[in-house]
């Protein structure tokens, strides 16, 4: 089924993760903080977020434990 000409797209998983690592680094463009708030849901940016930082404070774990031993 085709969604209406007046709806919103939806976000695909890849643009969910650019946005929320381009956020985490600092880097924005005015255009694409546009388009990802037309098309982003803030439940699916905090649920993504929230995997990202538990996978960064995991990666950075692995790490100290394997410099460290």
């Amino acid at each position: 089924m085709s969604e209406p000409a007046g709806a919103p797209r939806k976000a695909t998983p890849l643009q969910m993760v650019k946005a929320v690592l381009s956020a985490f680094i600092g880097i924005r463009k005015g255009a694409a903080h546009d388009r990802d708030m037309a098309t982003l849901k803030p439940v699916q940016v905090i649920v993504t977020g929230i995997v990202a930082a538990a996978l960064l404070v995991l990666g950075i774990a692995t790490l100290v434990h394997f410099i460290t031993s």
